[in-house]
């Protein structure tokens, strides 16, 4: 089938390479000339393991391309997908102008008898395909024919590309037949379950799911400052309640909180939508204070170890907000060395993939930056694990306790061993389980 994706950021690239990929024709629009033409040089603006390979093979063999031009895709789509920023305002709600923008210039380019179906793929509030569908209609030339339809995305940092080629399960929503049936066609070769819904309740899923897993998150965290309060084991506690098949394992991993471009942006818009609908979701803003207040508690035990941190050498592994991406948006490690540093610390940082775009934003100028991490430790007072990347958990722990001033480490992943820690001759505290316990 021959699709055009209206954004070329990580949710348009993402799911234009794998669409590309299982055989259908892609042509990826972003109003950024210099990004275009990067783009359909093979040049990927952001890590996403296996998406540098998949966009290359696919621009080598014609199925993908790159334009700035909306009416040029348009015009050899079928199937148009929107897929532009929906960023917070100030409030918490959505700022949906990037989408009435889209939706206008689509309108001024549809041509009468050249039915398309419009996908709202980016993150919108409930409602938003409503507002689609009339900017459109109000615009549009008489005649023009489309149907507006929600495809949510689903996808997770890191492991975007296995999300999208083996989901869990795509979600459509319309009220056309007509639109139903080419979105089963497009997604045939996903072999996944399609949940069929009416467009208000697709996009109510999106922020719904995301909610609930920030919740999860922000549960097991709270469970971990009684843990920590009673010597029990978050490990073994997250173990035993995962082993429930209605709760699940997965997001029940004690740490300093979440963070990144989905959660705290949809959990607040969430709220503002529940609020704008006249019931207020307040479940939501305990996890929100639950999530802010890990981060603090964290950083007092810092200071009950320390005593006073200015001055303080102090070493942060992790920049980015999870590991195997290089996102540093709304990350708890950026804003745990923005706390030191305001308390005077010098903090020197690591980070396999972040430390480019911290260069570039400029977040933290008062940090310096390392080249591996035994070179970030060397001389520091103490180590804080701030993102759980991998390479980490292998560092020789021997040569660590050799760079470091004082084996001092604060492990806010819960990365590594406790028992082996301490057998290492290291002063080891991590979130919700005793010293010195193996886990």
């Amino acid at each position: 089938m021959d699709l055009s994706i209206i954004g070329s950021g990580y949710v348009g690239l993402v799911s234009g390479a794998c669409f590309a990929e299982v055989g259908h024709t892609v042509v990826c629009v972003d109003n950024d000339l210099k990004k275009v033409e990067s783009l359909q040089a093979g040049h990927i603006p952001i890590y996403e393991p296996g998406l540098e390979e998949l966009v290359q093979r696919n621009v080598a063999s014609g199925r993908m391309r790159f334009t700035n031009s909306i009416a040029d895709g348009v015009d050899h789509s079928e199937v148009v997908f929107i897929a532009v920023p929906t960023p917070p305002q100030a409030d918490g709600s959505v700022d949906l102008s990037y989408i009435e923008r889209v939706a206008r210039e689509i309108s001024g380019v549809l041509k009468p008898g050249q039915y398309r179906v419009v996908v709202d793929k980016s993150t919108v509030p409930v409602k938003t395909g409503d507002k689609v569908s009339e900017t459109i209609k109000r615009y549009g030339s008489r005649g023009a024919e489309f149907d507006v339809v929600s495809n949510p995305e689903f996808l997770r940092e890191g492991c975007a590309v296995a999300d999208l080629m083996h989901p869990d399960r795509i979600v459509i929503g319309s009220k056309s037949d007509r639109a139903l049936a080419i979105m089963k066609k497009l997604y045939e070769p996903f072999m996944a379950p399609i949940l069929v819904t009416d467009i208000n309740s697709a996009e109510l899923i999106k922020h719904a799911a995301n909610s609930f897993l920030a919740l999860k998150i922000s549960y097991i965290n709270a469970v971990s400052a009684i843990c920590d309060a009673s010597g029990a084991d978050i490990e073994k506690v997250a173990d035993g309640i995962g082993m429930d098949r209605r709760i699940g394992r997965n997001f029940l991993n004690a740490g300093l909180g979440y963070g990144g471009s989905c959660f705290p942006k949809d959990l607040a818009a969430f709220i503002a939508i529940s609020e704008d609908l006249g019931v207020p979701f307040t479940l939501l803003k305990e996890v929100q204070r639950i999530n802010s207040s890990q981060r603090e508690r964290f950083l007092k035990g810092l200071r009950d170890t320390l005593w006073i941190l200015r001055d303080k050498k102090i070493a942060v592994w992790g920049l980015t907000f999870k590991p195997d991406t290089d996102d540093i948006r709304c990350s708890v490690a950026i804003d745990f060395i923005q706390d030191l540093l305001k308390e005077g610390a010098h903090v020197t940082a690591y980070d396999p993939k972040g430390m480019e775009n911290v260069a570039k934003f400029g977040l933290i100028p008062g940090a310096k930056m390392a080249a591996s991490p035994l070179e970030a430790a060397q001389g520091a007072e103490a180590l804080i694990i701030a993102t759980e990347w991998h390479e980490f958990g292998m560092v020789d722990l021997a040569h660590l306790k050799e760079a470091m001033h004082s084996p001092l480490v604060f492990d806010g992943r819960n990365l590594l061993d406790p028992a082996t820690m301490r057998r290492m001759g290291f002063h080891y505290r991590s979130i919700g389980r005793p010293e010195g316990q193996k886990s």
